[in-house]
């Protein structure tokens, strides 16, 4: 069972700890639903390899009085390049759910992402941002899974914004993702008008090709949801740097370098390690974020200063919720932000735009 605490647990200096005393109280199997990579876990591993590898310069004496971890994106004012990532199904880990980490994220003068397996309402959860921190927070953004056919795709992405989401994300690196743990009684992702199913394939065909690809989007699918949609659209799974540029030419405001935390094609690269030539590619056009691996705030400067334009905070924060709801990942998020600024101070870079490789 989760902690429901009203206060912070004792003994808590980094995420990590978070994630021992997490995984005390969870039950075993929701624990290996959030934990688990796909195969052998290389991908999950190299994610965290990249992050090692790269090192920190101290640059002493220089005067950083005054700096801050400011920054504008997507028309949003945020205090930090910290985004929480959108996580399905919130309400196994706390009762409070996606309404809490989306509380916590404007409370912190940030925002979350919420899933298109969310398991509360999007219409909550953008409520839940806007009472506790908006606009000192950004509202939730809202990302979107591909429905399997065009106009349910569109009706989610519709509610999405009628609800208050300021920008749309389409996650498009999992097109056969399953989920792997029977959800208890009092969980489901209530925002989908039905589940998505494998179309049916006959005998002795690939139930690959023929059934879960055959809903999967394509560049086609994706051209016809730009044509439709007003908001600001970011692509989330790019690896490689001409599927930027396509996207780009597509007319997607944003990208995501995402290898989704190492849950779908174990082998892939870090995202680390992708992130550089895709920001070449992208030559500023576009703001690129950077996610899969993020473990503490030395690792968001990492990735700034591999030209990251912000992060999306995964597991990490969902260890600070099932530890103790919204003040957990509120806790979480100022951990992070206050390694951050530490690395900044002593790498002498007074705000963001003076990270740099």
């Amino acid at each position: 069972m989760a902690l429901h605490l009203d206060q912070l647990p004792d003994g808590i200096v980094t995420a990590v700890d978070y994630a021992r005393l997490a995984k005390q109280h969870l039950d075993p199997g929701i624990w290996q639903y959030l934990e688990a990579g796909s195969g052998a876990g290389l991908t999950q591993a190299a994610n965290r390899q990249a992050f090692e590898a790269v090192p920190l310069t101290p640059r002493p004496l220089t005067d950083v009085r005054g700096g801050h971890t400011r920054l504008e994106l997507f028309g949003q004012s945020l205090e930090h390049p910290i985004l929480l990532a959108p996580i399905a199904y919130q309400r196994l880990f706390h009762p409070d759910g996606e309404c809490a980490s989306s509380l916590a994220a404007a409370a912190q003068g940030g925002a979350m992402v919420v899933s298109s397996l969310a398991s509360q309402a999007i219409e909550d959860i953008v409520e839940a941002g806007r009472q506790a921190g908006y606009p000192a927070g950004g509202l939730p953004w809202f990302q979107l899974y591909w429905q399997g056919e065009r106009e349910r795709t569109l009706r989610l992405a519709r509610r999405a914004e009628a609800a208050g989401c300021p920008v749309l994300m389409l996650t498009v690196d999992a097109p056969i993702k399953q989920t792997t743990l029977t959800l208890p009684i009092g969980v489901a992702a209530v925002n989908l008008e039905q589940p998505l199913v494998a179309a049916p394939v006959p005998a002795g065909q690939s139930p690959v090709f023929l059934g879960w690809m055959a809903q999967a989007p394509t560049w086609d699918d994706l051209a016809w949801l730009r044509d439709r949609i007003q908001l600001p659209l970011i692509v989330k799974g790019i690896l490689h740097p001409d599927d930027a540029e396509r996207a780009i030419e597509y007319g997607c405001d944003g990208l995501v370098v995402s290898n989704h935390g190492g849950r779908v094609l174990d082998g892939a690269p870090a995202s680390l390690q992708a992130l550089p030539a895709v920001c070449a590619r992208v030559k500023d056009r576009v703001p690129v974020l950077l996610d899969s691996g993020i473990r503490d705030g030395r690792d968001v400067f990492k990735a700034l200063s591999l030209g990251a334009s912000a992060i999306l905070l995964g597991r990490p924060y969902v260890w600070g919720l099932a530890c103790a709801g919204a003040l957990g990942v509120a806790h979480v998020i100022r951990l992070l932000r206050d390694e951050l600024e530490m690395a900044m101070a002593l790498t002498g870079c007074p705000d963001l735009s003076r990270i740099v490789r």
